[in-house]
């Protein structure tokens, strides 16, 4: 962390963003229509109503760009056991690609790929290797598991497998599990492979779903389209890092998770062109928008280096930039790569004292206590986060990934 950077945002402290959450308030599953949930609808002003989500459309400004993650979760919980009769169940967590680390080249794999992982049971394996018989596309092959590294709190593994014209993706398709968030206190569910999901995902990724985009269906996307609202998407695949719990007391003890991102380059011309005003679906597209910010200041400063830190945003050091004037500059280094894509990692934490450069309202969800995410809508409403989920509590809304959304102005 830089010397310079701002007290009174490191010295936040996380307790304050603490509110009672009954276990009975977190949504165990979705309704049955998607946009049928509540809708905590907040004006500029900090006016507050409810709606419904289907009402969406026309509640979002005219001018309005409407940008989503179109990040697909995978079936990242692989279940092995050791050998022997009695084998110790072994269940191995992929998290992010190792060898290639490019996710679409670490899909397409067809004999072997590395992955970083969690490990369940990890005493239970030190050494060897797991096996997991499968059918996959109609043919029966063997999935091996070999770990041959560590790398921080997780475990890098070798996967192979004897089936040359199998890809893994079409492995971890057959084989794994979606894995549901811990607090659901649950088992994954066969409902969850379509219901853990957006309408619009479609490149493989993310071990947890971008979750405001669970509401929106074809219907609210048409109205929307019909309104003369733009969409575009962009990427970022959501890591198990998401779930992470603020453990320090203030926030400038805490190690903010570093997330892929991938935005078309037509995408970030726009933004830097555009008057619209950006509405972004989901904190993950908020933390995506407002990092190519920071990356053109990054850029523009010849300090560039493939990742947005944590605390670049409170870095005095960096120099002041319009929106468009950072965009552009990142456009530029896109376009001087000769590529059509901004790959990069981003580590922004967005907490009070954020100036928000590239977004002008979200739509999200209500996120757990003492959290990132819950100090991202505190910067976003000027701290004026708890008369919402006050308000939120006291009209019976549902709480966290399957529960219902507001819209902040």
């Amino acid at each position: 962390m830089s010397a310079d950077v701002n007290n009174a945002v490191t010295d936040i402290k996380i307790e304050d963003y603490n509110y009672p959450l009954p276990d009975e308030r977190i949504a165990k599953h979705p309704l049955p229509d998607r946009d049928h949930c509540k809708l905590l609808v907040r004006r500029r002003d900090g006016a507050i109503e409810e709606r419904v989500f289907a009402e969406l459309p026309g509640l979002l400004p005219e001018d309005s760009m409407l940008v989503c993650n179109n990040t697909r979760v995978i079936n990242a919980r692989l279940r092995f056991r050791k050998p022997g009769e009695n084998g110790s169940p072994i269940e191995i967590f992929v998290l992010e690609p190792v060898s290639p680390a490019d996710y679409a080249r670490n899909f397409a794999s067809t004999s072997g790929c590395s992955w970083a992982c969690f490990v369940g049971n990890s005493k239970k394996w030190k050494r060897g290797a797991l096996e997991l018989p499968l059918t996959v596309e109609g043919l029966s092959l063997t999935l091996r598991a070999e770990r041959e590294a560590r790398q921080g709190n997780a475990s890098v593994v070798r996967f192979t497998w004897d089936a040359p014209s199998v890809t893994f993706s079409s492995i971890i398709a057959a084989a794994g599990e979606i894995p549901i968030p811990p607090y659901l206190n649950r088992s994954t569910e066969a409902s969850d492979s379509s219901d853990y999901q957006t309408v619009y995902s479609h490149i493989d990724g993310s071990v947890a779903a971008p979750t405001a985009g669970l509401h929106f269906t074809p219907a609210v996307l048409d109205a929307i389209a019909a309104r003369g609202i733009p969409r575009r998407e962009l990427t970022l695949h959501v890591g198990a890092g998401t779930f992470q719990p603020v453990k320090s007391d203030k926030i400038g003890d805490h190690l903010m998770h570093s997330e892929f991102i991938a935005v078309p380059l037509t995408l970030i011309r726009q933004l830097a062109a555009d008057g619209r005003r950006v509405i972004a679906v989901g904190t993950t597209s908020v933390r995506t928008l407002e990092s190519l910010y920071h990356a053109g200041r990054l850029v523009a400063a010849g300090r560039w280096e493939g990742e947005v830190p944590q605390w670049s945003p409170y870095d005095p050091s960096l120099p002041e930039m319009t929106a468009a004037e950072a965009l552009s500059a990142l456009a530029g280094y896109v376009e001087k790569q000769g590529v059509d894509t901004f790959l990069a990692s981003t580590r922004v934490i967005i907490a009070p004292g954020y100036e928000f450069r590239v977004v002008k309202g979200m739509v999200t969800n209500f996120h757990q206590p003492q959290s990132t995410l819950l100090l991202l809508v505190s910067a976003f409403t000027g701290g004026d986060w708890r008369p919402m989920y006050d308000f939120a509590l006291s009209r019976g809304f549902r709480f966290l990934s399957y529960g219902d959304a507001s819209l902040l102005l």
